[in-house]
């Protein structure tokens, strides 16, 4: 009798034990999903990878000349007066572009027109003389626009990184309107249905969506969001990574180097393709934390485990303090230096367009041979 309530005590003791257990596994996991990102603050937002204080002050010794002296990346007398390359927009080409390629058509800065799975794509979409709030200051278009807006095929979708006004431009986006699904990063939702645009969908890093037969990832980018002197953070910025029938898309937007560019790669790489920023680098004492240069552009190009790149965000608007013409030529150098081949990471013309094909992967090509 005493050995049958001992183990009927031992039982009931075994049975709230786990339930105790259990119900301590539920608690964490509920804390931890409710738990912010790293790069959620209050209010706003931050890079993980970075702190940002003291950037107000070093603007203003860059603006005024008072930053440490640097030594230009390449001798000035190597570096040719700027001349853009045009390239004559083929209108037929963009109006009967092939579902089962990538087709890609760069305007300028991070505007490109991707064109795949039957669905046209504008990045950053921004067909404005200026970047800028005003339409008599601010930085001027130096290249003039290969088309104009109206010239487009019917857009479905664009991608926007954030909302600095080289990237996301008022005009060019309420031309777009309703009949454009908007995607941006978490807390930019709001300025799109303040303009009256209510086709917009928000995510947040590493949160995923679909559109027609592609999905698209936002992920995340080391940079920083404002557009008026009281939003400073309040929107994030993101790089998008669309996964198409032909393979896998990456645009970075806007960004500095940090060790996101590695995980994003593990996570949804090979990238079939990738647009990477390769201007708006000096002084790199203050540009540094913010944007890529071409060397810190080919290390992405690796990280993300890149077939091909192609160079953006340079020879449009003049933002920061190297030659306009520096960046393609640097680019070149780098390569050399990291031993990727040229062809591997490129520039266009401004209004080219280029066809990728889908590509076999080294572990496809292991994989077919395994199977024979």
């Amino acid at each position: 009798m005493k050995i049958t309530r001992r183990l009927g005590f031992f039982g009931v003791f075994l049975v709230t034990l786990l339930a105790g257990a259990a119900f301590l596994t539920i608690f964490w996991e509920v804390m931890a999903q409710n738990q912010a990102p790293p790069h959620h603050q209050p209010g706003g937002f931050r890079n993980p990878h970075f702190d940002a204080s003291g950037r107000g002050k070093d603007f203003f010794r860059w603006r005024f000349g008072l930053g440490p002296k640097e030594e230009p990346a390449l001798s000035p007398e190597t570096i040719p007066a700027f001349h853009p390359q045009m390239t004559p927009v083929d209108l037929n080409c963009l109006n009967h572009a092939d579902p089962e390629t990538i087709q890609i058509t760069w305007f300028g800065h991070s505007t490109f027109l991707i064109q795949v799975a039957g669905l046209n794509i504008l990045t950053d979409p921004h067909f404005n003389h200026r970047a800028s709030p005003v339409s008599f200051a601010g930085p001027r278009r130096l290249t003039p626009l290969p088309l104009r807006q109206e010239e487009l095929p019917p857009i479905q979708a664009a991608i926007v990184s954030h909302n600095h006004y080289d990237h996301l431009d008022r005009t060019t986006v309420r031309k777009l309107g309703n009949g454009v699904r908007f995607f941006v990063p978490l807390g930019l939702a709001q300025w799109f249905r303040r303009e009256g645009l209510e086709n917009v969908e928000e995510l947040d890093w590493w949160q995923t969506t679909r559109f027609g037969a592609i999905r698209l990832h936002c992920v995340p980018a080391q940079h920083f969001s404002i557009r008026t002197p009281f939003d400073t953070n309040k929107a994030l910025w993101a790089g998008w990574v669309l996964a198409t029938p032909p393979g896998n898309i990456y645009f970075a937007g806007d960004t500095g180097y940090s060790p996101d560019f590695w995980e994003i790669g593990a996570r949804l790489g090979p990238m079939r393709l990738a647009l990477i920023p390769i201007g708006g680098y000096r002084p790199r004492w203050f540009m540094r934390p913010m944007h890529l240069d071409p060397g810190e552009a080919v290390q992405v190009h690796r990280d993300v485990r890149s077939q091909q790149s192609i160079g953006m965000h340079w020879g449009t608007f003049k933002l920061t303090e190297e030659p306009l013409a520096e960046p393609p030529l640097l680019l070149q150098k780098e390569l050399a230096e990291a031993g990727v081949p040229a062809g591997r990471f490129i520039v266009l013309g401004f209004g080219e367009t280029r066809v990728f094909r889908p590509e076999v992967t080294e572990e496809q090509e292991r994989g077919g041979a395994a199977g024979r």
